[in-house]
């Protein structure tokens, strides 16, 4: 039996065993990772994951159920669980759940991929991991770390509307952090950002970061942090860089549009949000300058895919628009309860979990500035990058975040460094405040984004430029 008929047969036992819709995702996924740790390699992981999950709905309850089996029977059994579960389910009365229509497909899909990385060899991989350890250690580190992820996941997609899509995305990225203690502290420095850098790209991402490269400046950026002023106390002009934009779209605007969040259908992780249906299309959530796209067809971002597992295909859509909130991330259900017409935002982290609104790629349009002009424009204010810490509520509304470095800027020119850098805000408030934006937009990759019980790893991307915001709070201690 091919992998499309066993997601037919699966089904077509939910359909059989009463569901009115049913779906089912093939999925068989390679990882593979490895960290060096001091000029050692460190920890080497290889695994292999297969099966079928199978989602029905019955009145107003979905029911899922998962197996890590290809066969007929197998997948027949776990059609009929599905429905049962959603039976089961549906004996507690609640509100009727819709879905909104989708364009049926038969589509095939994979992510661009110069080279394999898998097929890359372990021992040129290692090596160069653990040369980047032996650099940072050469220039100061006491700690000194590199790591690299690789995913590999083929699909296929089965619905009893009629779908029959085939994906393969393949995904990697790596990084480097160097680590240095002082006198009753730590310094760390990071490249490209704390987690590194990740796309859906083959090997070639990693060559073009050349980690080699910049592991001296990382290693030595962290021993000059121990002893480099604190970040000074109080009000001013924060300029962040697009490392640290990436997290600052992720936490603030990425989680909080997502609708199962809106619509109290999901706290988990990350709370609920801050945001009121009713004012989608009026609020303002930022400065004109402020422009963010839900876009899961960016070539090479992480969060892209030519199909979402609802089988809708990957579009381009505003979340906000010159200020004004005026889209979310969607599901066919959650959209259906809201009231909308797109869904387009719905992925599982294998086989063996619930699809659920996740993050694609959240992020910026490109403003009309440069860094160097955002800088050169600044009287007095701090230049913060690379995330170090967070924290936000569970409204998605107050936060603060500390980075890994920061500089004075005075006269328009980038001052002395500052360690311990630190700034809070309230979301609306701090997003209004941009009044500078640059066009160097990078799409960063979030591979570890928490959401759900059980738990599920998302894979985001989010667009992002250096940006300058108005009279904020920074040196914040506690």
């Amino acid at each position: 039996m091919t992998f499309f008929g066993t997601a037919e047969a699966a089904v077509s036992a939910a359909l059989d065993a009463g569901a009115r819709y049913a779906d089912a995702r093939v999925m068989h996924r390679r990882y593979e990772s490895m960290t060096a740790r001091n000029g050692e390699v460190d920890e080497l992981t290889s695994d292999e994951s297969a099966g079928l999950g199978v989602r029905a709905l019955v009145g107003s309850s979905w029911g899922f159920f998962a197996v890590p089996d290809m066969s007929d029977q197998a997948a027949r059994h776990a059609g009929r669980r599905a429905a049962e579960i959603a039976k089961a389910s549906a004996s507690v009365a609640g509100p009727a759940l819709d879905l909104i229509k989708s364009q049926v497909s038969t589509a095939s899909w994979a992510s661009d991929c110069e080279i394999d990385p898998i097929g890359v060899a372990l021992a040129d991989k290692g090596d160069l991991l653990v040369a980047t350890t032996r650099l940072m250690q050469e220039h100061g580190a006491d700690l000194a770390e590199s790591l690299y992820q690789i995913w590999d996941t083929e699909k296929w997609f089965v619905s009893s509307e009629g779908h029959r899509i085939d994906q393969r995305i393949r995904e990697c990225g790596a990084g480097i952090q160097a680590t240095t203690i002082g006198d009753g502290q730590t310094q760390r420095r990071s490249y490209p950002a704390g987690r590194g850098q990740y796309g859906t790209r083959g090997w070639e991402l990693v060559h073009s970061l050349d980690l080699l490269g910049h592991a001296p400046r990382v290693a030595e950026e962290a021993r000059a942090l121990l002893t480099a002023p604190l970040c000074p106390a109080g009000e001013t002009n924060l300029i962040l860089g697009g490392e640290q934009m990436c997290l600052q779209i992720h936490e603030s605007v990425g989680h909080a549009i997502e609708l199962d969040r809106i619509l109290g259908w999901e706290a988990a992780f990350a709370g609920t949000s801050w945001l009121d249906l009713a004012q989608l299309g009026s609020l303002k959530y930022g400065s004109e300058l402020m422009n963010i796209t839900i876009d899961p067809s960016i070539p090479g971002a992480l969060g892209s895919f030519g199909f979402d597992d609802e089988g809708t295909p990957a579009e381009k859509r505003y979340a906000v628009r010159n200020g004004t909130w005026v889209g979310v991330l969607a599901g066919r259900d959650s959209a259906a309860a809201a009231g909308l017409d797109y869904g387009g935002s719905v992925r599982a982290d294998g086989f063996a979990r619930l699809p659920m609104v996740r993050m694609t790629n959240v992020g910026l349009e490109p403003g009309p500035h440069t860094l160097d002009e955002i800088i050169a424009s600044t009287d007095d204010g701090v230049f913060m990058e690379n995330n170090r810490s967070w924290s936000i509520d569970d409204k998605r509304l107050n936060f603060q975040f500390g980075c890994e470095i920061g500089y004075e800027v005075k006269n328009g020119k980038l001052g002395r460094m500052l360690r311990n850098p630190t700034y809070t805000g309230i979301g609306p408030r701090f997003w209004s405040s941009m009044d500078m934006l640059s066009s160097e937009i990078v799409a960063w990759g979030t591979p570890n984004c928490g959401k759900g019980q059980p738990s599920q790893t998302g894979h985001t991307g989010h667009p992002a430029a250096p940006a300058r915001f108005r009279n904020v709070r920074v040196g914040v201690r506690s």
